[in-house]
């Protein structure tokens, strides 16, 4: 019984020592006699125990973020806090003014055997290298730049400039993105810079009115010409179609007039009092017999 007690021990140690299990987000990197020999994916697994194979997790599915210039409290990350803000973030740009720039480099662990074996620390290393970056990228651009205009810009500069020195150096780590947090002026010149800010914010505000009011203007005025120019063609072709017209008229009316002068004379003599005579005011009819025309006058009865 003691034996099979001491079997049975041995081999629940075994069990114990040889079986392990890799997280969902992780990998495990496997290493015999301490040299690389796989990477195994999650859930349980088997290795040979009593130090013959060793496993390390490395969580590569997990978005992991260094802080610089800042940092915040009860990160699990041991690489993600600055040791040493006010020294990180005080850099000088292109044209020789001082800034404090606060930026986060986010990354994620994309070859494990190159993140343990390649280089010592990795992730120290990404670290100094993205400062690095940082200073290099910033030192070619203004102030104005990198306080207000060129955020975007500088960002994109260092993700690509710090993703190639990750690549150089074998660090197994892929950037995600970098994103500038608090860029500010030193504070000895914080209240000037604030006022210079507030007046290019002014000048910019200005500038969009008056583009605004130019889109407006120039528009309208061309639809006022383009208007004022239809309508003077219009004008011009109703004229012509007129003219025209009365042309066409008058040659009828001659032709009709001399196949018949007598019947033409008396109908366009008709047709121009039944034109006229609405005009006037008051009518007044006599025969062509009549002597006088006083008696016969309503002089006090409204006019016809």
């Amino acid at each position: 019984m003691i034996l099979a007690g001491f079997w049975i021990i041995i081999v629940l140690v075994l069990l114990w020592t040889s079986i392990y299990t890799v997280p969902a987000e992780s990998v495990g990197v496997v290493q015999r006699f301490g040299a690389y020999l796989k990477t195994v994916e999650p859930g349980l697994q088997y290795k040979i125990p009593y130090g013959v194979d060793s496993v390390t997790i490395v969580p590569v599915r997990r978005q992991l973020k260094m802080e610089f210039g800042f940092g915040t409290r009860g990160a699990t990350n041991p690489y993600q806090m600055s040791k040493e803000p006010d020294l990180e973030k005080a850099v000088v740009t292109g044209d020789l003014n001082a800034a404090l720039v606060e930026f986060v480099v986010q990354y994620h662990i994309a070859n494990p055997r190159d993140y343990l074996f390649a280089v010592r620390d990795s992730e120290e290393t990404l670290r100094a290298a993205a400062e690095a970056v940082m200073r290099e990228v910033i030192g070619d651009r203004t102030v104005d730049e990198v306080i207000t205009i060129g955020r975007q810009d500088i960002e994109s500069s260092i993700q690509v400039g710090l993703q190639k020195v990750a690549t150089a150096y074998s660090l197994g780590l892929q950037i995600s993105t970098v994103q500038l947090k608090n860029v500010n002026p030193p504070r000895e010149v914080q209240g000037s810079f604030d006022e210079v800010n507030q007046a290019q914010q002014e000048k910019q505000r200005a500038i969009n009115i008056a583009d605004g009011e130019y889109n407006k203007a120039v528009p309208r005025a061309s639809g006022e010409a383009d208007q004022s120019i239809s309508q003077a063609r219009g004008y011009a072709l109703k004229r012509v179609n007129e003219a025209e017209g009365d042309a066409l008229r008058f040659q009828a009316l001659l032709a009709e007039y001399q196949r018949a002068p007598e019947i033409m004379r008396q109908r366009l003599y008709l047709e121009t009092m039944i034109q006229v005579m609405p005009t006037l005011e008051r009518r007044i009819i006599v025969d062509d017999k009549g002597q006088q025309v006083l008696p016969f006058l309503q002089l006090d009865h409204p006019r016809k």
